[in-house]
Formats: C-alpha cells, structure tokens, sequence
C-alpha cells in the first residue's frame, strides 16, 4: 500500500492562485516605506500600512491577489472580509487567468455603458456571496467604508 499522502484540494488551489499570490506580496513592498502590518485570516494574508494617511486617496479600500489582499487600514478590512474572501475563492477556480478575465468583464460592461466595477461579473458575486457574511449589506457597503470607497 502507498503511504504517500496525496495533496489535498486545499494545497492545489494555493498551488493554483500563487502566481497572483506573489503578485500581491509584490505589490505589498509599496507600503514598505510607511510600515508594514500583516495577519492570517482565514488562510489569506492581509496586509495593511501602518500609516494608513497615506493610502487615503487611493480608489479602493482592499483589493485582492490570490491569497493576500492589500487594504488601506484594518478597519476597511475588518469590513470588507467577506467580500473579498469571496475574490480568494475566484482566484482559486480562475488562477492566473483571473488577472485577465477580471479586466475583460470590466470592458465588457464599459462596451455595454454601464459601470465596469459595479456591473463586474466578478463584483456582483462578490457582494451577492458576501451579503449576510459580513455586518454590511450591499447598500451599506461603501458607506461603511472610510471615504466611501469602493472595496
């Protein structure tokens, strides 16, 4: 009989969105020179700058790579976990292509003259998903959100 343990479903879809994974750690040195907090939640990595005034302007609160999404504070990601929790499991199915088919939904909808982030296959099952996980409903997001950003 074979001892070896074959890999578990879990390890595949790390496997699978790593590339987008690194891609967010990549991206994560841009908060290096105004510090750096992190934290496990749920198997993603979350990473947040210690100075968050910075950050303020940006068009978003959190946005995902993989398995680490990047906020603007820990606040906003206290919000908008479920939210993108859901955009883990997206990169999970997509992997790589993710980066592509996101994109791409976004034209599509800007082809068809509605809003490329609202309307976003991708967005729209995010908050559909996310709705009842998380304190905000999808009404109530962005107001729960400093600034009224979107996640």
């Amino acid at each position: 009989m074979n001892n070896r343990k074959i890999l578990k479903p879990t390890a595949l879809r790390y496997c699978w969105a790593l590339p987008c994974s690194v891609l967010g750690l990549m991206a994560s040195l841009f908060f290096a020179p105004f510090g750096i907090h992190s934290r496990v939640k749920n198997g993603v990595l979350e990473i947040y700058p210690q100075r968050e005034a910075v950050f303020r302007r940006l068009p978003f609160s959190a946005i995902t790579f993989g398995h680490v999404v990047l906020g603007t504070n820990a606040d906003s990601l206290d919000v908008l976990r479920a939210h993108e929790q859901v955009h883990v499991r997206q990169y999970e199915q997509w992997g790589i292509f993710f980066l592509v088919a996101y994109p791409l939904a976004s034209l599509f909808e800007l082809l068809r003259g509605r809003n490329a982030y609202w309307y976003n296959w991708f967005e729209v099952e995010a908050r559909r998903l996310s709705d009842g996980a998380s304190a905000s409903s999808n009404n109530s997001l962005k107001a729960d959100v400093p600034d009224g950003r979107r996640p």
